[in-house]
């Protein structure tokens, strides 16, 4: 066997070892993307199922709001039902400013405010928030090692017809959001009581002449 023969034979091998092992990483990242966007999912579905029991818990004290329970019945059904991330991120805004408006609601009522079930619901609505927000962290952190991977030279020549396509982040408008909307159960401290005002200078009484 000649020597160039084997050199061009060393230098196939060599690209074929390439080609797999660029193949097996970029799959290795793009499992990794799905199984970040599943852990999201998983805490939204959570968040999502904390709903029905905080309307529930609402209705109690404040049955004639029914159109913020409606809203948020509707939001929280278009939530579940966004597909990708870009949707997600929209119906879950949504779902937020309809949550923003039971809270809202909550607050004329101390005696709910003061409800250990409706407060052991927010802290879990609170935690779950959290969860969300650094679920979506590693989501995001995880697309951009992905997209990079097949964006950059000479793996751009292969991701596409290979079946490798950048995906998307997990993008939520405003920072505020993912917050949860707070409840005060602080109570309002009285206003101190006003000076009482001074007389007039006209009528300020006259000293005795001597």
């Amino acid at each position: 066997m000649s020597l160039a023969l084997i050199v061009i034979v060393v230098v196939v091998i060599l690209i074929a070892i390439y080609l797999i092992a660029l193949y097996n990483g970029l799959v290795t990242k793009r499992n990794r993307v799905a199984n970040a966007w599943a852990q999201i999912e998983v805490q939204l579905k959570r968040r999502r199922d904390l709903i029905p029991n905080l309307v529930e818990a609402v209705k109690g004290y404040a049955a004639h709001e029914r159109g913020t329970f409606e809203a948020v019945t509707q939001a929280r059904a278009a939530a579940a039902g966004a597909q990708g991330p870009a949707q997600t991120a929209e119906a879950e805004g949504f779902l937020t400013q309809a949550l923003g408006k039971l809270f809202a609601v909550a607050e004329a009522y101390p005696d709910l405010k003061a409800n250990t079930s409706f407060l052991d619901l927010q802290a879990q609505l609170k935690d779950t928030e959290d969860k969300v927000a650094i679920s979506r962290q590693v989501y995001n952190d995880t697309v951009l090692t992905f997209n990079n991977a097949i964006q950059v030279f000479p793996a751009v020549l292969l991701a596409g017809p290979l079946g490798f396509t950048t995906h998307e982040f997990f993008e939520v408008e405003d920072a505020a959001d993912r917050e949860v909307p707070e409840v005060s159960f602080q109570p309002v401290a009285p206003a101190a009581p006003a000076a009482p005002a001074s007389p007039p200078a006209g009528d300020a009484p006259t000293p005795p002449s001597a």
